[in-house]
């Protein structure tokens, strides 16, 4: 090959790598704006926002804020802001939980009153393992303090907790029968750190996860007095117009919660799990080991993750929500990608964001979207109507519009005659019963292999003045240290708990009343017929009793 002719290919190689490296900003600057447009609705000076981060192969592709960090102060959202991660922490308290286990402080297979003694003895052990991937059967610490009437947002001391969590008298279901996602798991892990270590969950993390990591403005926030540089109040919209500040600096309980972190810091948290530098070499392993039931059936939870699929890839992920912060850390591990989306506003959806962002970096990978076959003519108006589960007594309310189902805020569009589904992913089946009943199915389009939620329609009752008389009076729980009242007012039965304001309770099928937040409430008759007590139902809490004391 004569020199010349050497030159002449090496420019041209050196004009197409140019040329290539130019398409590649080109199509990076194309993409960013296809980004940017997802956030566009927060990207003002009078909205709160999101901080967004898109990694790949270990570094940002993209990172950028939305919106304000506070509106107070007019300071905007960059990806050094600080976020309250809601259960984001999980996998960070499931981190500390393996690394513990690695200097041989505690082992996940051991039985949590080896820790927390306090814990009843329910007849079977429940391991720590158990605790992680939320098969515990151990109720919900959130659920109990609703129930219990106690304001979430107040300060809740551990051994208040504690003692809370104690009193129950039953769980859930047995230990390993079913999942059921439990905060009071991981509040619980916070304490085994403790007592296994001599450390908190705060100083263990620390040294163990965020200073190895660099990691240097993530914490447990487990003291409310400490300041935190570059923290960002959370906000809900009003009614009215504008936003009003939700945030609490009182509540300070972790495991479950109470990570403080930015996108800046998840990148080096999410670098870890391609080659980790933590501990002995277990931790990777068993964070992404999926949970497996006393059947055999295996979970999508892992160890404070979810691991399943998005449009045909492998995904790894976990969101937080808690006052009015959203926030969402999305994982391809084969394409070494993912997207962390944090946000301080109620009303935002980080995880359908994230999702946005990823059809746009990972369109050619992704599998298609399944086409919608929408009848012609689909009449929603059989379908609508009041439907009852019989294993939580939870009941789903539909209605019926021009050409779609509205249930729980969401908008349920037809697929057939039979099926309809939201934005989200909810699906509903309906299935017509002999004798003109009909039952619903709700699926999640996420959950391929989570069971589905039977529900039966029914007709609620329309209950007099007079039919109300018999429940009135004051019921106790021992398990809750509460007292409800019953009275009668304007033809319906009121609630009231402590301080809270009054709720108006609504009659489903004889003796069942729904209530606020999606309680329900079945009373209990004795042999002659006299209303004795009732029985609680909360969605991840079952069955707590309470007994009549007062007419």
């Amino acid at each position: 090959m004569t020199y010349f002719r050497r030159a002449a290919i090496v420019l041209f190689a050196a004009g197409s790598l140019v040329a290539a490296d130019s398409f590649a900003q080109q199509d990076s600057s194309d993409l960013q704006r296809k980004v940017d447009k997802i956030f566009a609705a927060y990207d003002k000076p009078d909205s709160p926002g999101c901080a967004l981060g898109v990694v790949r192969d270990g570094n940002f592709i993209y990172k950028r804020g939305y919106g304000e960090a506070s509106l107070e102060l007019g300071v905007p959202l960059t990806p050094e802001s600080v976020f309250y991660m809601g259960s984001v922490s999980k996998q960070f308290t499931a981190a500390s939980v393996v690394l513990a286990a690695e200097q041989g402080y505690l082992s996940l297979d051991d039985d949590v009153r080896k820790y927390v003694p306090e814990l009843p003895s329910y007849g079977k052990t429940i391991t720590l393992r158990e605790m992680l991937h939320h098969t515990s059967g151990l109720r919900d610490i959130f659920g109990l303090l609703l129930l219990a009437g106690r304001n979430v947002e107040d300060i809740h001391p551990t051994p208040e907790l504690l003692d809370l969590v104690s009193r129950q008298k039953a769980l859930n279901y047995p230990p390993g029968a079913e999942f059921l996602y439990s905060n009071t798991n991981y509040f619980l892990m916070s304490v085994v750190i403790h007592r296994a270590t001599g450390k908190p969950l705060s100083q263990f993390a620390e040294e163990n996860i965020f200073k190895p990591l660099g990691m240097t403005h993530t914490r447990f926030y487990d003291d409310r007095t400490v300041v935190v540089p570059g923290r960002v109040p959370a906000y809900e919209p009003r009614l009215t117009g504008g936003f009003r500040i939700d945030w609490s600096t009182n509540f300070d309980k972790v495991g479950d919660g109470g990570l403080m972190s930015s996108v800046d810091d998840l990148l080096l948290w999410d670098r870890n799990f391609y080659a980790n530098k933590l501990g002995k070499g277990t931790l990777l392993k068993e964070l992404q080991t999926r949970g497996v039931l006393n059947n055999g059936k295996q979970i999508e939870y892992a160890l404070g993750l979810f691991i399943s699929t998005y449009r045909g890839l492998p995904i790894i992920e976990h969101g937080g929500a808690l006052f009015g912060y959203r926030t969402e850390l999305l994982r391809f591990p084969q394409q070494r990608f993912s997207v962390i989306t944090l946000c301080n506003l109620g009303t935002s959806n980080p995880r359908h964001l994230a999702n946005q962002v990823a059809d746009i970096y990972l369109e050619q990978q992704l599998a298609p979207r399944p086409a919608s076959a929408v009848p012609a003519h689909v009449d929603p108006g059989p379908f609508a109507g009041s439907y009852r589960s019989a294993d939580s007594h939870e009941v789903f309310y539909l209605t019926a519009r021009e050409d779609y189902l509205v249930g729980n805020e969401l908008e349920f569009k037809p697929s057939d005659a039979t099926h309809f589904a939201s934005a989200s992913g909810l699906q509903l089946n309906f299935d017509r019963q002999p004798g003109g009943g009909m039952r619903l199915a709700l699926t999640f389009a996420d959950a391929p292999d989570a069971p589905p939620q039977i529900y039966e329609k029914i007709h609620p009752l329309d209950l007099t003045a007079k039919d109300l008389e018999q429940y009135i009076g004051e019921y106790t729980s021992a398990e809750l240290q509460t007292t409800y009242r019953f009275a009668v007012k304007d033809d319906k039965l009121i609630l009231a708990i402590n301080w809270q304001e009054p709720s108006v309770l609504t009659p489903t099928i004889r003796d069942e009343f729904k209530g606020a937040e999606g309680t329900a409430i079945v009373f209990r008759r004795d042999a002659h017929g006299q209303i004795t007590g009732f029985d609680i139902f909360a969605g991840r809490v079952r069955n707590i009793a309470f007994t009549k004391t007062a007419k």
